[in-house]
């Protein structure tokens, strides 16, 4: 495959939103809309719960081989590359699920989405590090985390609607297959946008076989663990998602649980529709509002515990209705719009600290790569015990339970030393 290339300087929001939307996609097919598939398919809560959150290790693992990608082209290759496998791999799961083993067959693929999905974060990352200044990576993570965001809602919004539809007229296996196949179509399409979309960047350089490859791996990890305060800065981005890392796997299924099991009896389509209306407006507006907040304010120790409140706090939502158990779908909906608000808004300030505190230094994709890979550690290791305790506590006191896993988030953000991006570090100025 040619990889096209660019004369002229992109601007940001040409590629960023699809580059993001892009991200955000396969990673929320999997940690969400998977749950829910699963769920219309038969399997049970713990089996979904421990399998959709193992799924999701290559995540944690893809710092191992980021710097492997500077053997071969460009950061912007690996980019469009995986976007077009992953879409293809989302049509081999739509089919797998018309097997008698669809289960263990289509939780392999997904595994094979999840590598391809890591890999494409790993250079998209180093595209945002490399091609922008401080000045404009906390100018357009608003942008970032605004499409990453619409990409979550439209999985667990649009086409979870459009599953629950089908549902009724073609049956739960067929419907589910078709919406893989959008999956699919979607992330090839993509693909072939930001083929020219994504500004080319530099050749890969920093390594010319596969033992300086290897060479390379290790004096990164040495340089990542010698950073100042890095110790401090894991436990930071470790224990800000430990609270959603339980709750994110279990909410839908308590959404979609029968009222007799203590959950919401909600259809498949009314799920959509809190998700791809309520959520989608909510989590986009507060991310780009968040974007705006750090870029006027900065990174500092109020500021983080102004996020870090948005992104926690939110989640007494979901334990009112554990208790409450409204029937009135609106007001189910103002309490998806509150966490969903608290989520976009929070979610910049842990993707901002990764960016001033973890990347800057020699190697910034592969610490950035390290950062977010140990960031979703602390997401999936709630994720694959969420279902357990679920089952054990009911959903009532298991969201009693997320809100008292939220206090480390905030003793965390209180502790953690900040450091000022460096102006000098700039390599592009405003555009």
């Amino acid at each position: 495959m040619k990889e096209q290339t660019n004369n002229k300087v992109a601007h940001p929001l040409t590629w960023i939103p699809s580059t993001w939307f892009a991200m955000g996609l396969p990673f929320v097919a999997l940690s969400t809309a998977a749950t829910l598939m699963y769920k219309n398919l038969g399997v049970s809560d713990a089996k979904i719960a421990f399998w959709t959150s193992l799924i999701m290790m290559p995540w944690t693992l893809k710092p191992l081989w980021g710097p492997f990608l500077e053997l071969y082209k460009t950061k912007k290759f690996f980019v469009f590359v995986t976007q077009i496998l992953t879409g293809l791999l989302f049509g081999l799961v739509g089919i797998s699920l018309q097997l008698d083993a669809f289960f263990s067959v289509s939780i392999g693929i997904l595994a094979i989405i999840a590598i391809s999905g890591a890999t494409h974060d790993t250079a998209a990352d180093g595209v945002y590090l490399n091609e922008l200044s401080a000045t404009l990576q906390a100018k357009y993570v608003g942008w970032q985390g605004a499409f990453y965001n619409i990409a979550k809602v439209f999985s667990g919004g649009a086409l979870v609607y459009l599953a629950g539809q089908l549902e009724k007229n073609i049956g739960v296996v067929n419907a589910w297959m078709i919406v893989m196949f959008a999956y699919g179509l979607i992330m090839i399409l993509l693909g072939i946008y930001n083929m020219r979309a994504i500004p080319s960047g530099q050749p890969a350089a920093q390594t010319s076989s596969l033992k300086e490859g290897f060479s390379t791996l290790k004096d990164v990890i040495i340089s990542f663990f010698q950073k100042k305060y890095i110790w401090f800065s894991l436990a930071f981005i470790v224990f800000y998602r430990f609270a959603e890392g339980q709750a994110i796997k279990i909410i839908p299924l308590f959404f979609k649980a029968s009222r007799e099991e203590g959950g919401l009896g909600l259809s498949t389509s009314e799920i959509g529709l809190l998700y791809g209306v309520f959520g989608a407006i909510a989590f986009v507006l507060g991310s780009i509002l968040a974007g705006n907040y750090v870029a006027k304010n900065g990174l500092n120790r109020k500021t983080l515990l102004v996020l870090c409140a948005f992104f926690n706090i939110p989640f007494a939502a979901y334990a009112f209705l554990a208790i409450a158990m409204p029937t009135n779908l609106y007001l189910i909906a103002g309490a998806v719009i509150v966490e969903y608000f608290g989520y976009g808004f929070g979610f910049v300030g842990l993707i901002l600290f990764m960016m001033q505190n973890i990347a800057p230094g020699k190697y910034k994709m592969a610490h950035y790569a390290f950062g977010s890979g140990l960031m979703n550690l602390g997401f999936m290791i709630p994720s694959m015990i969420s279902g357990y305790l679920s089952d054990h506590l009911g959903y009532k006191e298991f969201f009693i339970w997320v809100l008292i896993a939220t206090i480390p988030a905030f003793i965390v953000s209180w502790l953690v030393p900040l450091r000022k991006p460096d102006d000098n570090e700039e390599i592009a100025s405003d555009q």
